[in-house]
This record gives structure tokens, C-alpha cells and sequence, in this order.
């Protein structure tokens, strides 16, 4: 990773790569992309729902929904299931699990604070390629999979990527390792994505 600022759980990672990686192996350069669109409920500890009826999320948002965005020309466009995704950082696979959309992919990294706490990146409503299995290694911009096709889900959510940020107690052991755990302020912190990867974005009150 790039540079990590503050101390204990307050450290933030910083990825200088990820968002121009996410938009070269999608040639979403070649397409005019100017920068990322968020609705106020895409957004870091939001609580409310994007799609749908726009009611209450269960828990407040765990991090960030990657969608829509504008092109030099002023178009707002979308990713769509062929979207390629690249690993934020080097670390291993340590879960996979189905969420209502597709499936998370839980990576742990070699960064530690000092209460053995484990940096986590989480790649939600995708579909992992064939190689990546819980134990595979991962270079920094290696490709997990692609947004997994959601338009059978009933749910009417357009395709997008949610990606979660956090620092995770050695308590939390593999097999609790989820989108409940995630959620246990006594055993994780979670990071503002935005924060992390350091993208070009405008928000909107309405899509």
C-alpha cells in the first residue's frame, strides 16, 4: 500500500492505484470518464437505500457503492457486469460468501496495528474469476472478478460494486468472518472507502 496515516486504529491506508486501475482495464478512459457519481445513500455510513423505495438500510452503509459516472462530456453512465476488478491492495483471500446480489469477497492484508487488528478489503455483489479461492495470494491491481449481473436478482438494483475498508480484531475468527461481523463496532472499524482510494467524485440528489 501506498502511505498509512495516524496511529493504532486510526491509521488509514491510502491505494493511489485502485481507482485509476478500475478505470483503465475497463477502458473507461477511452469512454471520456471524468469522475465517479454518488447519490448521498451510496455513501460511507449512510442510511438510507439508493434504489428502490429509498427506505432505511438495515445497518448503515459499510462503505462505498461504485456506479455511476460522468464522462468529459457531461453524460452520466453506469458500469455494467463486465466490469473487471482489481485488488486494492496485496494480501490473500480469506473468504468468500454470497451476499443478495452475488458474492463478497473478504482480502486480508499484511498491515497490523498495534492491537493485532488486520486490515480488510471487501468486494461485495461481484463474481470472483476461477482462480480466486480462499488462499490465493494477490498482487496489488490483480483482477478478483467482475459485478456480478444483478438484473435477475428481484431486488431492481443496477449493476455496482460495493467496497468495504476496515480493521478487524484477530478475535474475529474465519468462520464468522461476514457482512454481521463487519457490523460489531467492538471487534471492527470501518474506513470511509472515499478516503482510501482518493477518486475524482461529485454527489447528487437524484439519478
Amino acid at each position: 500500500m501506498s502511505e498509512v496515516k495516524g496511529k493504532g486504529l486510526e491509521r488509514l491506508p491510502v491505494s493511489r492505484s485502485f481507482h485509476e486501475r478500475l478505470v483503465s482495464v475497463n477502458n473507461l478512459d477511452s469512454l471520456g470518464f471524468k469522475e465517479w457519481v454518488f447519490h448521498p445513500a451510496m455513501l460511507f455510513r449512510s442510511s438510507y437505500k439508493w434504489w428502490g423505495d429509498l427506505g432505511r438500510r438495515q445497518h448503515p452503509h459499510e462503505g462505498l457503492d461504485l456506479c455511476f459516472y460522468r464522462t468529459k462530456e457531461g453524460r452520466i453512465s453506469y458500469l455494467t457486469g463486465e466490469t473487471k476488478i482489481p485488488a486494492m491492495f496485496e494480501g490473500q483471500v480469506m473468504k468468500i460468501s454470497h451476499d443478495f446480489l452475488g458474492k463478497s469477497v473478504f482480502v486480508g492484508h499484511d498491515a497490523y496495528d498495534s492491537n493485532r487488528s488486520q486490515l480488510y478489503t471487501i468486494y461485495g455483489h461481484i463474481k470472483p474469476g476461477n482462480h480466486i479461492r480462499p488462499g490465493e495470494r494477490l498482487s496489488e491491481g490483480d483482477i478478483i472478478g467482475v459485478i456480478a449481473d444483478t438484473r435477475n436478482s428481484g431486488a431492481g438494483i443496477p449493476h455496482h460494486l460495493h467496497v468495504s475498508v476496515a480493521w478487524i480484531s484477530n478475535s474475529v475468527h474465519l468462520p464468522e468472518l461476514g457482512w454481521q461481523a463487519l457490523n460489531d463496532a467492538s471487534k471492527v472499524m470501518l474506513l470511509d472507502p472515499l478516503a482510501v482510494i482518493g477518486c475524482p467524485f461529485s454527489i447528487v440528489p437524484s439519478l
